[in-house]
């Protein structure tokens, strides 16, 4: 057996129960493909001895590859292989430093271990996701994840500052910015590292303009690989390609990564919208005051809080009366008939009290004065906590509530420029309504971006249903395409939108991509089926049944 012969040349674990297996043939997504063997590094060695091992496999003949797993909250199903997963979280799992405006992490230290160091130190880590309970750092990078703080702070791709990756010779390299002189002085070597700088380079220049015309226009974007990053010209920081690269290019095993102080003083703002036929001309107004954050999710998803608001309750672990009583309004709102179709979070933030006050009522007036909406300034912390729970656990109550039909993630992260919603969103909504027969859909997501999460409830195990997935992703992602949008923000491409990948960028940028991969992972070791050469055939015939 492939586990047995993997213990042999590795100190963690090797696991090929069916336990294990069936645990590692799902993630968030709406895929199941079961792994051959599950393996748990124990550090760095056993990870270049891991790729060793499968390169030379793969030399004579054999179709093993790896495929790094972290927390295993992806939503594209891009931590699934039907070879050997590599779980970073049982060993590769320490804070190793903490400075005054950095940390060093392994892959596997989950975010809800890592949040009260920092704030201890007075520290913040602003690209975690909205499932930052549950994810882990691994997954983060390679995804170049955003969430609620990216709208001010960016993505998690400003935040990397070296990453330490095993690529496909078996050794550790330190990838970080290098200058010019550094990266002429690497050109006279013949080590792998330093030839695949030579290739990157070569094809950034000669294709410049092809790069840059395929960017996506939109402040986040997590589709391909990040070419139009890498070198201006003066700096060569490969970094760019490798976050976001979603462990197609090598294994991360360590990661340094730059840190902001927490705000001084902060205000959340609630608005209650009765439709969503002013959102964009309310977001594009809301951003004139440069709010830390605009969040939202939609009537659909409060519904499900409201009806097992019990067990929601327990989940915020905190004094229940109390969080109970905090739910009153919105109950009271739904015996009304009265549920607001959307509710938009809006973070202030601010040097002292007096300017974060003068900024809370410039837009409070605003809402009211110009849009004529329910508006509060919320003025309890736990009330507030209330709000951001619902909107960062939005997808697991859908998950872990609804029984009879499946969340379906497949056009969970478009995004376009903020200021096309106002013509964007009633074009996406037309599309979604003319298949609402056979689905129910919520939206939450960060309007600032103008990045939207989009999750269909459906049943899964009807072939009907189920062929809808590729229909309703064309006509979305057409549209999306149309305002130079990105197919998505922050989520990745995956088994779910791999597919997708050259009809956003173009074949002739696709070409690059592949030639990125041919380049760093000429043997296939690495994640493959993920950004290139992934098909849609593949994505539909590995879609679960429902609650599979």
């Amino acid at each position: 057996m492939l586990a047995d012969e993997l213990r042999k040349i590795i100190k963690g674990d090797a696991e090929a129960d069916d336990t294990t297996l069936e645990k590692y043939s799902r993630d968030f997504s709406i895929f199941k493909v079961v792994p051959e063997v599950v393996v748990f590094p124990r550090d760095t060695e056993d990870v270049k001895a891991l790729v060793k091992f499968a390169s030379a496999a793969r030399k004579r003949g054999r179709k093993i590859s790896l495929t790094g797993r972290a927390a295993g909250t992806d939503m594209t199903g891009g931590p699934l292989t039907e070879s050997v997963v590599v779980d970073f979280t049982r060993h590769m799992n320490r804070i190793k430093e903490i400075g005054k405006d950095y940390v060093v992490v392994e892959p596997g230290v989950y975010y809800r271990d890592l949040e009260p160091e920092l704030a201890r130190r007075g520290l913040m880590y602003p690209a975690y996701p909205a499932s930052k309970d549950y994810c882990a750092i691994g997954g983060m990078v390679m995804n170049n994840a955003g969430g609620e703080k990216t709208l001010l702070y960016g993505k998690t791709e400003q935040y990397v500052a070296q990453i330490k990756m095993v690529l496909a010779d078996g050794e550790e390299h330190v990838i970080k910015p290098m200058s010019r002189g550094a990266l002429e002085e690497c050109a006279g070597k013949r080590d792998f590292e330093c030839a695949a700088w030579r290739k990157l380079r070569r094809m950034l220049e000669r294709r410049a303009n092809a790069i840059a015309a395929a960017r996506p226009d939109t402040s986040k974007n997590s589709s391909g690989y990040s070419l139009w990053n890498v070198w201006d010209g003066n700096t060569f920081d490969p970094v760019k390609l490798f976050v976001g690269s979603q462990g197609t290019l090598g294994l991360m095993t360590e990661v340094k990564l730059r840190l902001v102080p927490k705000p001084a003083h902060t205000q959340l703002v609630v608005l209650f919208l009765r439709d969503i036929e002013r959102i964009g001309d309310l977001v594009n107004e809301i951003l004139k005051v440069k709010p830390e954050s605009i969040e939202s999710y939609d009537d659909k998803t409060l519904g499900v809080v409201l009806r097992y608001l019990p067990s929601f309750i327990w989940s915020m672990k905190g004094d229940f009366l109390k969080l109970a009583w905090s739910f009153l309004p919105e109950v009271g709102m739904m015996l009304r008939g009265g549920v607001p179709k959307m509710i938009l979070l809006v973070s202030l933030t601010a040097d002292t009290e007096q300017e974060l006050h003068a900024r809370t009522i410039k837009l409070v007036h605003m809402v009211r004065r110009e849009f004529r909406l329910p508006v509060r300034a919320v003025r309890d912390k736990a009330e507030e906590e209330k709000y951001w729970t619902i909107r960062r656990q939005s997808f697991a109550l859908l998950h872990g509530h609804i029984k009879d039909r499946d969340t379906a993630p497949f056009i969970d992260d478009i995004a376009v420029q903020p200021r096309h919603l106002p013509e964007f969103l009633p074009k996406l909504n037309a599309i979604l309504e003319r298949y609402k027969d056979k689905l129910i859909y919520t939206i939450a997501g960060h309007p600032g971006d103008g990045n939207f999460h989009i999750i269909p409830l459906m049943d899964l195990k009807n072939p009907k249903v189920r062929a809808l997935i590729p229909a309703i992703s064309d006509e979305v992602y057409a549209l999306v395409l149309r305002y130079r949008g990105s197919i998505t923000a922050e989520h990745n491409d995956g088994i779910i939108r791999t597919p997708y990948v050259k009809e956003m960028y173009g074949r002739e940028v696709y070409a690059l991509f592949e030639e990125v991969k041919h380049t760093f992972d000429p043997q296939g070791v690495f994640n493959p089926g993920k950004k290139v050469r992934g098909t849609l055939k593949y994505a539909l015939e590995h879609i679960r049944s429902n609650r599979e």
